[in-house]
């Protein structure tokens, strides 16, 4: 496990943007040859997202052959059975016109190669099934990057999901449901109750995890995260287990940590720095490192 820890929000978010897209062009994809990326949505991402943008315009990175996974969806005709209602306005707010809208329709990604969970699917079981299905047959996912709430929950893996948990159908925690009523004009009413979201266990199968962790409010599940031992309770502590686990923050969401821990893992950022050093796919395809190619570190 490591610790990354950066100024702000911003360099955290470029810190991020920098090691995915060293990841994809060390990785070198091609045809018959597809980096999988897991992705996440909500608000922390997005600072992360415009530095890939950022990448692509200037011609450093393409996501040509870049597959992704998002981690959730939600269920948006199941609200409106269950208001009794012909529509809901969520034209703006599912997923998938956020995943558009803020980050594929600006960069190279065919359509095809952007997988989201359907919120819609009449059997939701079933999507859920299938979703696990085609993770599987491209391999597993080479690095699932994800966001936290601040009651530590990954994806909508809310406290006391199992930590063996696959993608399923999952009811919306109140502190949830508060959250993100922030992209639903702050209205509670809008806000779906359900969603479809990968579990821990899919997202401990990625051969390597990046967290995203920003803002003081989000310092307490940080604590939980990395000082305590695992609990279902704060799904996101399962991922002191992963083998390849990147915690990325910024200084406000260290508040609850110990000083001691701070400093040791300030101490390694000449080390982790190393790991977003600028590369050119010319230089990737000329040359093999050892620090990035199965493993791009080691404990």
């Amino acid at each position: 496990m490591k610790l990354i820890i950066l100024d702000d929000y911003d360099k955290a978010s470029e810190w991020a943007a920098k090691y995915i897209r060293n990841r994809i062009l060390h990785f070198n994809p091609g045809p018959g040859r597809f980096f999988t990326l897991g992705l996440p949505t909500g608000g922390t991402p997005l600072g992360c997202y415009k530095k890939l943008i950022e990448y692509f315009k200037k011609g450093e990175l393409s996501f040509k052959y870049v597959k992704t996974f998002n981690m959730d969806e939600y269920c948006v005709f199941h609200e409106l059975v269950k208001a009794e209602i012909s529509h809901l306005d969520m034209n703006t707010k599912d997923y998938h016109s956020f995943m558009w809208n803020n980050f594929f329709k600006h960069i190279d990604i065919r359509a095809e190669n952007a997988h989201i969970l359907d919120g819609n699917a009449v059997d939701l079981q079933a999507e859920c099934d299938a979703f696990e299905e085609k993770i599987k047959a491209v391999g597993g996912i080479e690095l699932f990057v994800g966001g936290i709430g601040p009651d530590g929950h990954i994806a909508f893996n809310e406290p006391g999901s199992s930590l063996a948990s696959r993608t399923r159908v999952k009811t919306l925690a109140l502190d949830t449901i508060l959250a993100n009523a922030r992209f639903f004009d702050g209205d509670l009413s809008k806000v779906p109750t359900m969603a479809l979201t990968v579990g821990v266990a899919t997202v401990m199968d990625a051969k390597e995890v990046m967290i995203l962790i920003t803002g003081a409010h989000k310092a307490f599940a940080l604590y939980k995260a990395i000082e305590e031992g695992v609990n279902h309770m704060w799904t996101v502590s399962a991922f002191q287990q992963h083998p390849q686990t990147l915690f990325v923050c910024d200084e406000d969401a260290t508040l609850e940590l110990r000083v001691k821990t701070v400093k040791y893992f300030k101490g390694m950022m000449q080390v982790h720095n190393k790991l977003v050093e600028p590369l050119s796919p010319m230089q990737e395809k000329q040359r093999i490192t050892v620090e990035m190619s199965e493993k791009p570190y080691s404990d």
